[in-house]
Order: C-alpha cells, then sequence, then structure tokens
C-alpha cells in the first residue's frame, strides 16, 4: 500500500485536528463595510474553503478603528462584528475544513487608500472622490513608513496598555464566532511589526532598545492570546523573517523571538518576510519557488517549534519535500489559491492519495469523477 503523502496526512495541534498540512493564507480583499463582512466575504471564503485545503484564515482583522488599513478592512473590535464572522467561520466548518482568523492592527501604515486605489496614504483627493477621510495613526515610534507618508504619533504607555486590552477582547470574540485557530500578525511593517524592528523602533524606554524590549509587547499579546484562547486550540504568530539583506530584524532575532513564543505557549510560527521600506540593495529580491523556506527551516530546527513555509509555493511534490525533508510543519497558499481555489483537491489526485475523490465537495465529486471516467483519466 502506498503511504500518504505527508502533505495529505493529518495532523493534531493541541486537541485539534487538521485533515492535512495544507493552509489558506490570510489575504486581505480590503471589501467590508465598516469593518463588517459582505456577501463578497462569504463567496470568496465559501471558494476558498471548498478548495480542500485543512485550515482556512480568514483575513487579517483589526482590533479596533484606528488599526485598520483602509476603510475596507474587515474589523472585530464591535460586538456586532461577531454575527458576520461567525458566518465565515461556519462556511469553513460546512466545507469538512477548520477555521482560523488573523488579528491585526495596521500601526504606521494605516489611513491607506486599497491597494487598486494607489495604496498611498489617503489625502483630500480621497474626500472629495469617495468620502473616506484620513484618520490618525499611530506606532512604536514618529518615524513614517516611507517618505510622503505620515508621521504617526508615538504610543504611550497608555496608549499601549488600551491596545492590550482592544487584542484581548478581538481575541475573545474571535473565539465566540466559532474559529479554531487564531493568529497574531507581527509582519509585513504592521503595529508589532514596528516594535519588533529597530528599522520604525526608536523608543528610549521598556519597549525600545534591546531585543528584549522590542520584543516585550509582541510576548504581551501572544501571552493574552494564550490566555484568552481555550487550552485545547492552537495559536500561531505571523512574522517577517527578516526586514531584508543584512539590515534591521534578522533571522537570528526571528529564532530568539520564536524561542520566547514557546515558552508562552505558542504553538506555530507563520514565517513570512519584509513590509518595511529598504534602501536599494536591501531589499529581498529573489522571490523563487519557496524563497521563504529557509527561514522556516532554520526557525522550525533552532527554536523547535512548528512552522508555517509560504511564499510561491506552487507544486505538490515541491509542498511534500519540504514537509519531507523537515524543514516546515505546514504548508500555506495565498495568490495561488485564488488562481486555482481547488489546488487542494487536485493535488490529492495528482499524489494518488484521493481515489475516492473524497477531497472534492461531494456536490462536484460525483459529475468530476464521471467526467474523469469518460475522458480516460
Amino acid at each position: 500500500m502506498t503511504p500518504t503523502p505527508l502533505l495529505f496526512a493529518p495532523i493534531h495541534l493541541r486537541e485539534l485536528s487538521l485533515k492535512n498540512r495544507i493552509v489558506v493564507s490570510p489575504m486581505a480583499t480590503y471589501s467590508a463595510i465598516d469593518g463588517f463582512a459582505t456577501d463578497w466575504h462569504v463567496g470568496h471564503v465559501a471558494k476558498l474553503a471548498a478548495g480542500g485545503a485543512g485550515l482556512v484564515f480568514v483575513e487579517q482583522s483589526s482590533v479596533n478603528l484606528q488599526g485598520r488599513i483602509t476603510h475596507g478592512c474587515l474589523g472585530i473590535w464591535d460586538d456586532r462584528q461577531v454575527e458576520g464572522l461567525a458566518r465565515l467561520a461556519s462556511i469553513i466548518h460546512d466545507m469538512n475544513a477548520k477555521a482560523a482568523i488573523q488579528i491585526a492592527h495596521s500601526g504606521r501604515k494605516g489611513s491607506s487608500q486599497r491597494p487598486w486605489e494607489g495604496g498611498g496614504p489617503l489625502g483630500p483627493a480621497d474626500v472629495a472622490a469617495s468620502s473616506e477621510a484620513a484618520w490618525g495613526i499611530a506606532a512604536s515610534s514618529s518615524l513614517p513608513f516611507e517618505e510622503g507618508w505620515p508621521a504617526p504619533r508615538t504610543m504611550t504607555g497608555e496608549d499601549i496598555d488600551r491596545v492590550v486590552d482592544d487584542y484581548r477582547e478581538a481575541f475573545r470574540r474571535a473565539r465566540q464566532a466559532g474559529f479554531d485557530v487564531i493568529e497574531l500578525h507581527c509582519a509585513h511593517g504592521y503595529l508589532l511589526h514596528s516594535f519588533l524592528s529597530p528599522l520604525a523602533n526608536n523608543r528610549n524606554d521598556e519597549y525600545g532598545g534591546c531585543l528584549a524590549n522590542r520584543m516585550r509587547l509582541p510576548l504581551r499579546l501572544a501571552a493574552v492570546m494564550r490566555e484568552e484562547w481555550p487550552a485545547h486550540l492552537p495559536v500561531f504568530v505571523r512574522i517577517s523573517s527578516v526586514d531584508g539583506i543584512d539590515i534591521g530584524w534578522s533571522l537570528e532575532d526571528s529564532v530568539e523571538f520564536a524561542k520566547a513564543l514557546k515558552q508562552v505557549d505558542v504553538d506555530v510560527v507563520d514565517c513570512s518576510s519584509g513590509g518595511m521600506k529598504l534602501p536599494q540593495g536591501n531589499a529581498l529580491v529573489s522571490r523563487t519557488a519557496g524563497f521563504q523556506v529557509p527561514f522556516a527551516e532554520r526557525i522550525q530546527r533552532e527554536a523547535k517549534i512548528p512552522t508555517v513555509a509560504v511564499g510561491l509555493i506552487r507544486e505538490p511534490q515541491y509542498a511534500e519535500s519540504v514537509l519531507g525533508e523537515g524543514k516546515a510543519t505546514l504548508i500555506a497558499l495565498g495568490r495561488e489559491l485564488l488562481w486555482n481555489p481547488n489546488w487542494p483537491a487536485q493535488a490529492a489526485l495528482q499524489m494518488g492519495c484521493d481515489p475516492d475523490w473524497s477531497h472534492w465537495p461531494v456536490q462536484y465529486a460525483w459529475w468530476l469523477k464521471r467526467r474523469a471516467v469518460q475522458q480516460g483519466r
């Protein structure tokens, strides 16, 4: 009997069982209305969940109004938003997958246009065109994201305590909505990354300076997340494993951060990269297949914590090799699933581990299987 590929082997994280190792990565779609999920989110999430992945993330959701990236960001700052999020979690469960949500604050990258509207900071032209006004932003320091962007207000100790409370309430709402996994977003230049990275953090208090101080707020929030989340369910943290090449936050820093996260009972580190504006020559330019896998591999090996590998993983056999060689524990796909949401189910057929088409929704499987038989596949 041919052994089941690791990609499709079930895995247990605490008491949560995933049917396979494929994760739908959180992907912001900037299509909420006042932070509330819409029919767009229902269709988007249902399409992705129907494709056969074991764990499906709902896009990053903001802990408060200030923490939005754009006016179209999904929110989790209001009890009234729970109903829409619960509908998304229910859809994922109906598709025989587990439901996850990423919790975030935009920091100095907030008050922005949607990507297809330019992606820059909101200004008077946006108010004239759509009545969408800018709002005040805050971050670890007053350093703007890049030239031409507004300088954020440096968060005080009282501001930090308030945002910790906002995160705590967001974690509670996420569980009320029925999610199985929660992820703290510490990557891509947003608020918590701005505390971690020396490129964005020039504080001289207990939240700035040395590595231990810069990790203080993210670790504080990770501990609150673990405290609020049920003990039988796992918690993830997404990080930017490096800021760039020989600059800022390093892979060595990520290893130390992952070790500290493990100490507060975080279960999985989701290994992305980047998010800072960097000088030429320091930016990560090698966007080849699996370009972030080495980050996940080293963090998993040295911190002894399970990792998620993500970034231009397109071929099932390559994903299988990453798992087989111990470079990561889970494989996340994002834009590849927008292109082909049935990638997981097709991969199962391709790898010969789904003779009964069980990875497909039954509503599709019966006639797709018949079509394949007719075509001699």
